[in-house]
């Protein structure tokens, strides 16, 4: 079984669509792990409403594609996402597959571990409270090295809205 984790951010309707997301997460995997949900300006995009970003762990026996296509994509559309040139639109709902076990891969649309955990601190900081010890694989540096060294001062922590995720994944397990 392998130990994934799962990038999730949305600035339309947030709460909802975030709170939609997991609980369908746990339905079609094994949940173990929601980090802190961080509410984060839109990248490069100040006109847009802030997203909730968080990361989430899972353990999968499904393949990395079939994880991508077959879960989140399904999920994605479920909660209405549409996808667009512009890839940086206001969404309901984004999952991405960040890390899957120590695979290293670029291919069939999969980079892995996504390169974004390196520059953007709403990735690297949840995927270090769920995972402190992880060295990512093909980059061979420790996430607290990069989670430390990355801004923190544009995410806000959503405490009590974390806290009634965690309760709701406890109560569905």
């Amino acid at each position: 079984m392998a130990r994934a984790f799962i990038g999730i951010g949305s600035n339309i309707d947030p709460a909802e669509n975030v709170r939609v997301a997991i609980r369908s997460l746990a339905r079609q995997t094994r949940l173990v792990g929601i980090s802190m949900v961080y509410c984060t300006d839109a990248l490069d995009r100040p006109e847009q409403p802030p997203y909730y970003n968080c990361v989430v762990e899972i353990e999968t026996e499904a393949p990395p594609l079939e994880v991508k296509r077959g879960v989140l994509h399904s999920i994605e559309n479920s909660l209405g996402r549409k996808r667009s040139e512009d890839k940086y639109a206001p969404r309901t709902i984004d999952l991405d597959l960040i890390v899957y076990g120590d695979l290293v891969m670029d291919a069939e649309g999969i980079k892995l571990p996504a390169p974004e955990i390196l520059e953007r601190p709403f990735l690297a900081i949840p995927l270090f409270e769920l995972a402190p010890n992880m060295v990512l694989a093909g980059y061979n540096q420790r996430i607290v090295e990069i989670a430390s060294r990355l801004p923190q001062d544009r995410m806000k922590s959503l405490k009590g809205y974390t806290r009634l995720l965690r309760e709701e994944l406890r109560r569905c397990i």
